[in-house]
């Protein structure tokens, strides 16, 4: 596996930082641009890319279009080793260890593991944990695995720890495309006293506001993907509200 250096370490800054998640399917090429522009003006950290299924094959496009108009890190956020392309930066190599499903914990990987080993993407191993948001999700039917529940704090501060003990450089929990409900605040604030590596924070944030509360509760990255497809001036606002 390659050395995760490069990009891995702007994971590590000790700044807040905020990604906007941008799931192809959800865009046309104009709207692409338009959340390209607004994360340049924003000044984001990151742009993930990526969902739990993609029915358009624009990934190179899209890519492309992301990177000529926003000069920050495109990372992938892939639901499975189709959707890897060599036009990005990184790639957050995913293990669903919330999960007990092999294939999501290693078996995809072995799969991926070729494309990676000769492409130039930069790989970084990160911890997968799905969080239960009130209602199925596209990840958690896909994936075929069973979310946290929402109020077992223990289980995922636990899952965390255990990703990083096996070697995972980033830990991302996430509710979910289209969650109801974001994670809790104290799950939030408990992984992040528990664990020393960067921790990602994803699914069901609506606003600035919780965006804000999120970032305060300990997540060192923010990603805001659904509410950024109704509306993607919000894109603007959360970076203001985090930055602050």
């Amino acid at each position: 596996m390659k050395d995760s250096s490069t990009f891995y370490q702007l994971f590590c800054s000790g700044k807040k930082k905020f990604a906007p998640l941008i799931d192809p399917d959800k865009f046309t090429l104009a709207g692409i641009k338009k959340i390209a522009r607004l994360s340049k003006e924003a000044c984001v950290d990151f742009i993930f890319y990526g969902g739990s299924l993609l029915t358009e094959d624009n990934h190179r496009k899209y890519i492309d279009v992301l990177k000529e108009h926003c000069q920050v890190p495109v990372v992938l956020f892939p639901g499975s080793h189709f959707q890897l392309n060599n036009n990005a930066d990184a790639i957050m190599l995913l293990s669903l260890i919330s999960g007990r499903n092999p294939e999501m914990l290693i078996g995809k990987h072995v799969v991926a593991a070729p494309y990676l080993k000769v492409s130039k993407l930069e790989v970084i191993p990160t911890g997968y944990i799905l969080i239960e948001s009130g209602k199925p999700t596209a990840v958690s039917y896909m994936s075929h695995t069973t979310p946290i529940p929402a109020d077992k704090d223990d289980i995922a501060q636990c899952t965390a720890m255990a990703g990083e003990m096996l070697g995972l450089k980033l830990i991302y929990m996430d509710a979910g495309s289209g969650a109801s409900n974001r994670i809790p605040l104290s799950m939030v604030s408990k992984v992040k006293a528990s664990v020393s590596i960067p921790l990602i924070i994803g699914g069901g944030i609506r606003n600035a506001k919780q965006a804000r509360e999120i970032s305060q509760a300990g997540a060192d990255v923010v990603v805001v993907g659904n509410a950024i497809e109704d509306n993607p001036g919000l894109i603007l606002k959360i970076a203001e509200a985090i930055y602050s």
